[in-house]
């Protein structure tokens, strides 16, 4: 039996507190064990206000990063289209310009123009029959797969927010624990209820966690 809006609203918050306390408690026994600094969170914090860090790291980086991921675990051309745009900004960002996602500087247009420019050729690719068809039943016969895929380089691109020292990739897998384990969430949520209760829950998690740092603790 389909589920009701409201009771996919419900499973969503619940989650979401789930997801908050998982990882509350990660971070904190993280900061015992091994705490390197969060290269991103810090930038973000010295380059924008209180306003536009939340606009940001709350709202646009989380639909980003919904739309690269998520997006596409069901399977349509514009979907696949925006998910490939984003994979390509990100890559050019991270590893090519070594920038930040959010930051507008002289490479920030050749990021975004390049992204846009396969976007319109996967679409085009996509949006012819034979290959749409071809395509779906990809989707279909390699679902799981996809799906690990998903969660999997979701968690494990956030690596990029700390300095990429031999033991910060030593511990890639529990630093990366949180959005592991959130990536999951977001991705049954998306398949189950749609894409707007991932990104919801990503906004919250997002704005909650950035707003602890407007807190006066020393």
């Amino acid at each position: 039996m389909e589920k009701t809006i409201k009771n996919r609203v419900y499973d969503t918050i619940g989650l979401f507190f789930i997801k908050v306390v998982f990882s509350v408690v990660v971070a904190s026994l993280l900061q015992f064990v091994y705490d390197p600094e969060n290269l991103t969170s810090t930038s973000m914090v010295e380059r924008f206000s209180p306003l536009v860090l939340l606009l940001v790291g709350g709202v646009v980086l989380p639909l980003f990063e919904e739309m690269t991921f998520r997006l596409s675990l069901k399977f349509n051309p514009m979907y696949l289209a925006l998910t490939v745009a984003g994979f390509t900004y990100y890559l050019l960002t991270k590893a090519i310009f070594k920038s930040r996602l959010s930051a507008v500087d002289e490479t920030f247009w050749c990021r975004v123009v390049s992204a846009v420019l396969i976007a319109l050729i996967v679409y085009a690719f996509c949006s012819r029959k034979n290959n749409q068809m071809a395509l779906r039943r990809f989707w279909e016969k390699h679902f799981k797969k996809l799906y690990y895929f998903s969660f999997i380089s979701f968690a494990w691109l956030h690596i990029f927010n700390f300095e990429l020292s031999l033991s910060n990739l030593l511990w890639m897998p529990i630093l990366t624990l949180p959005q592991l384990f959130s990536a999951t969430i977001a991705g049954y949520t998306r398949v189950a209820f749609g894409f707007q209760y991932p990104l919801f829950v990503h906004m919250i998690t997002n704005i909650f966690f950035l707003s602890l740092t407007f807190l006066p603790i020393d």
